[in-house]
């Protein structure tokens, strides 16, 4: 490309790719194992709220992959309300930069990548500590990163049974919907956490809360379960940690500061910290910390979202979009 050029890729160019469940997985994962090998720069994230008033926010999130020799920088709006405005409630561009000039490569719709890379990265925490036998998936929430959960963890375990809940019921049943026409298999959508969780082999809480509200209780965690909660607000109880043989989270410098996360309190609390952390998430794809040891354990994975894994993802798409002439040139200077 001219070096006075970026590339401006949209969501429609995204959409025209036609991404494969192991193209993203697979991204995602190499910027873990980076990540492992000390070959990476992750900067905690930041927030900007605009206004109290409103139930959004801003995070920013910052990183540099040595491997792919590329830096990065996602701005992703967070707001609860925006499906009354038929919007997605997380939009998000990624700037992609050389490291060593500081010149922009690449603009991108990042809202999708969002999505992809969450699931990927609940797909490959389930990967490696959730139990290989695993059938039955309980999954609170409906939001946009909740259908990369569903479609990448079936990908892998390929369930007998996929329950689904969310708080409106126009919501949950149009998921379970889309997912049962994707996956040609049924998918249920429920009324109450309880009939969704309890009894899963994998439990995942994506919800959208404004006020912290317990839709996971401890009780129904069973020997063996995984569980990954990573809603913004809680919706877990306090003694969920207790009950746990080990807990991973992506990033310990993300998951301690800030004042958002589905584990804030246990963190605030001492509950969680690194002494009780078991490990982190690439410590243990890259063969540093066992992962799953017994059919018993019960393993919690929380993960905040990581600047590397959508900086992988981003690069991937970037050169895709390359090789194809797909997107936008834009004149920067």
């Amino acid at each position: 490309m001219n070096n006075n050029k970026i590339l401006f890729i949209s969501g429609k160019d995204i959409e025209s790719m036609n991404l494969t469940n192991e193209e993203i997985l697979n991204s995602v994962e190499q910027s873990l194992v980076a990540q492992g090998s000390s070959q990476t720069v992750i900067e905690p994230r930041v927030h900007l709220i605009p206004n109290p008033s409103i139930n959004g926010h801003f995070n920013i999130l910052r990183g540099y992959i040595e491997p792919l020799n590329v830096a990065g920088v996602k701005i992703v709006g967070d707001y609860v309300d925006n499906y009354k405005k038929d919007l997605p409630s997380e939009l998000a561009l990624l700037n992609l930069y050389d490291p060593g000039t500081g010149m922009p490569l690449a603009i991108l719709d990042a809202t999708a990548i969002t999505d992809m890379r969450t699931g990927a990265l609940t797909a490959i925490g389930a990967k490696y500590l959730a139990r290989k036998d695993s059938k039955i998936l309980g999954h609170l929430g409906a939001r946009g990163t909740s259908y990369w959960n569903v479609i990448l963890l079936d990908s892998i375990f390929n369930f007998d049974e996929i329950r689904v809940n969310s708080r409106r019921p126009e919501s949950r049943e149009a998921f379970a919907k889309l997912l049962t026409e994707k996956l040609g298999k049924p998918v249920i959508a429920v009324d109450n956490s309880e009939d969704c969780l309890k009894g899963a082999d994998i439990m995942v809480e994506a919800t959208r809360l404004i006020e912290p509200e317990p839709f996971l209780l401890t009780r129904w965690v069973a020997p063996g379960t995984f569980v990954v909660p990573y809603g913004t607000i809680s919706a877990v109880e306090n003694d969920l940690t207790d009950v746990m043989d080990k807990i991973i989270v992506d990033d310990w410098g993300q998951c301690k500061g800030g004042k958002f996360g589905s584990l804030r309190y246990h963190v605030d609390s001492g509950k969680l910290s690194q002494e009780t952390l078991y490990a982190e998430l690439c410590e243990i794809v890259t063969g540093q910390k066992k992962g799953r040891e017994s059919n018993d354990e019960c393993i919690l994975f929380w993960h905040r979202g990581l600047s590397l894994n959508d900086i992988a993802l981003g690069y991937l798409i970037w050169q895709k979009a390359i090789a194809a002439k797909i997107g936008t040139e834009l004149t920067y200077r």
